[in-house]
């Protein structure tokens, strides 16, 4: 990947929503939820971001749980990606 986020910033690739419900209803597009777990592929360097010293905690093939309305979300190659900051990020999934 050729995307290299700046600063305290994360890149993710969000996971396919659920295509059923648990009791076996086929959902239509529109009804699904946006997912809000990720898999993140690439991370910046973390550093000095407004005047506070932030360390990355998050690694290249982490599942993460990240906020609802959190990030860009932009398109790079064909393929859906959200940019956000790593204080979005809610829980690393293991």
């Amino acid at each position: 990947m050729n995307i290299k986020p700046l600063g305290d910033r994360v890149v993710i690739k969000k996971l396919e929503a659920e295509e059923k419900t648990k009791s076996g209803i086929v959902l239509p597009t529109q009804a699904k939820e946006q997912p809000q777990i990720a898999e993140v592929v690439a991370v910046g360097p973390g550093g000095i971001v407004d005047g506070k010293e932030v360390k990355m905690e998050v690694k290249v093939g982490d599942r993460v749980i990240f906020s609802k309305y959190a990030g860009t979300e932009i398109k790079y190659e064909g393929v859906e990606y959200t940019i956000l900051e790593q204080r979005n990020i809610l829980a690393i999934v293991e």
